[in-house]
């Protein structure tokens, strides 16, 4: 590949990042009662929506670039993890803002996401690259796919009422979506475990 070529893993992961902050700016618009219109505010939800999705699409596709065209580089190694938590944190703290998810939720996330940041630095520090594993790739697939339905129901009505009193075959959403996000809590939990069992060197040497 060219040089711009292999660097476009990066660049995707960089989009990213500006990608969640242009998200939050339309999200923020469409709720806070700046625009009365239903039809205007309808479609930047949707935009924003969009957004988010295409984002979190470049977290498959910087991936795979970099693995096809063998251009994985400590950069992209180590951004793009930290892409994913900056995406998982603005759109969570959305999330819990409009009452979709949440605050419980939010947070066990989001202490493992800067926990397992903590360690990769610490690995930085020492050399060691920490890439993510299968359960860490699991990790992503859910917590993108309950932030995609989260963006979808949001979009339908902001959210909350939606989730809280509809209701499938004589079921109540919300009891389903709860199960659902504590299921990917707790595989959340399990793989950033696994990454301070399988490192534990990183802190646990006498710094020598």
């Amino acid at each position: 590949m060219t040089g711009m070529g292999k660097n476009l893993p990066n660049i995707l992961t960089v989009s990213r990042i500006f990608a969640v902050l242009i998200f939050v700016a339309i999200a923020s618009v469409a709720h806070i009662g700046v625009i009365s219109n239903e039809n205007w505010i309808f479609w930047l939800r949707i935009s924003a929506v969009v957004l988010a999705m295409l984002a979190g699409l470049t977290d498959l596709l910087d991936g795979y670039l970099a693995r096809k065209y063998h251009c994985v580089s400590d950069f992209g190694a180590l951004m793009d993890p930290l892409a994913d938590k900056i995406f998982v944190t603005g759109t969570m703290l959305m999330a819990v803002e409009y009452q979709i998810i949440p605050a419980w939720i939010a947070i066990a996330v989001l202490f493992r996401e800067f926990m397992v940041t903590g360690l990769r630095t610490l690995a930085a520090k020492k050399q060691v690259v920490i890439s993510a594993d299968r359960w860490g790739k699991l990790k992503t697939a859910l917590q993108m796919t309950m932030l995609g339905m989260a963006g979808i129901a949001w979009s339908i009505d902001g959210g909350a009422d939606y989730l809280r009193t509809e209701s499938w075959l004589g079921v109540r959403i919300w009891y389903v979506w709860l199960a659902f996000m504590i299921g990917i809590v707790l595989i959340t939990l399990f793989s950033g475990l696994g990454y301070f069992i399988r490192y534990r060197k990183l802190f646990l040497s006498d710094g020598e």
